[in-house]
């Protein structure tokens, strides 16, 4: 588990920081993507997959995630 930064980034798309892997890639993807429930599995540019527990979308916020797969 990480705890990950989440932020819109200059394009409006959402970013996601770990600053322990100094990692920022950019969600591509959210299992969920509403107002009142957003997160879930979420894809990102690199390839990786990661979970967060389905909060309401609020950005800049900081969450922890954990990383599926491998």
């Amino acid at each position: 588990m990480a705890k990950v930064m989440l932020r819109y980034d200059s394009k409006g798309m959402i970013s996601f920081y770990v600053a322990k892997k100094d990692m920022e890639e950019t969600i591509l993807s959210s299992e969920f993507d509403s107002d009142e429930k957003w997160g879930g599995e979420v894809k990102l540019s690199n390839g990786e997959t990661w979970f967060i527990e389905p909060c309401m979308k609020k950005f800049p916020s900081e969450v922890v995630a954990k990383r599926l797969g491998d």
